[in-house]
């Protein structure tokens, strides 16, 4: 594997048997190089044309590709529980009066610290009776049947958005949570501390894929923005869009409230990448600027 600029890596493909039709193979490149845990990662395959099909996969897990600067790419959620390590990819090229092209290496991921937070929380929100027990799995459940839903479009176009707009950075991503004296599962994404009332807007393009009021998150917005991704938005006062309604970079989703477990109020914004529970804030940087 050799390391392009800006921290890329890039690979030419290798044709499966030899062709004179290729003037220029096609190329894979990786952004970043070296990912972190709990990044969004993103592969290009250039000089390809928007009507070649693209297959990929990194760790047996599959890649969704869409036709980007004049190639295609595609995204790639790497959870915050990953361990680091080398995870082998592979993507694959077909054109159309053309031979097939393949390719396949390794993917670094790179481990990441993350923090621990001490809460002290009242104990029915910790230690919860059997009937709330089994009503906040059943609601776990169910955010899990979503992010298995895969729509087969791209419903994002350009850079992220924050969700709130007079806030800080997000906070907290991926903190290993003691409660009450009792280690929790890690915190699968950023707060936005902001007063009772503040707008919350779509983070991109998509559709919204539920609206519920849950025991954990309490009111709370997804947004599915296409090809597995999806965007989170928890604890909310308010709410102003349904479910299966179109919504725009930048729209209002609802307002900043507590509701669920919080101790006060805050936004929980999150993102799903299929399975992996990822960092908001790499797709606030993603480099995909079409």
């Amino acid at each position: 594997m050799s390391e392009g600029r800006a921290g890329a890596v890039a690979l030419a493909l290798v044709l499966l048997t030899s062709s004179p039709t290729f003037a220029d193979p096609a190329s894979v490149t990786w952004h970043p190089a070296k990912p972190r845990t709990g990044d969004v990662a993103w592969v290009h395959v250039k000089n390809v044309t928007e009507a070649a099909t693209v297959e990929g996969s990194v760790d047996g897990r599959p890649l969704t590709f869409f036709p980007y600067g004049g190639g295609h790419a595609a995204l790639f959620g790497i959870d915050l529980d990953a361990k680091p390590g080398r995870y082998a990819w592979r993507v694959g090229v077909v054109e159309k009066g053309q031979e097939p092209q393949t390719a396949q290496g390794a993917l670094r991921v790179q481990r990441r610290e993350f923090s621990v937070e001490r809460l002290s929380l009242p104990k029915g929100m910790v230690d919860l009776d059997p009937e709330t027990e089994r009503r906040a799995n059943d609601e776990s459940k169910r955010l899990a049947t979503v992010y298995r839903l895969i729509t087969p479009e791209r419903l994002w176009r350009g850079k992220f958005t924050k969700p709130v707009g007079m806030a800080g950075e997000g906070t907290g991503f991926g903190a290993r949570r003691v409660i009450n004296g009792q280690p929790r599962s890690p915190h699968g994404g950023s707060d936005y501390s902001a007063p009772r009332g503040t707008p919350v807007v779509a983070a991109n393009g998509g559709r919204v894929a539920l609206v519920a009021d849950f025991f954990f998150p309490g009111r709370l917005v997804i947004v599915d923005h296409g090809l597995g991704l999806y965007t989170l938005y928890f604890h909310l006062d308010t709410i102003v869009v349904a479910e299966a309604q179109r919504v725009e970079r930048g729209q209002p989703l609802g307002t900043v409230g507590a509701t669920g477990r919080a101790t006060g109020p805050h936004l929980h914004f999150g993102a799903q990448m299929r399975a992996a529970r990822v960092d908001p804030a790499t797709l606030l940087g993603l480099g995909l600027l079409d």
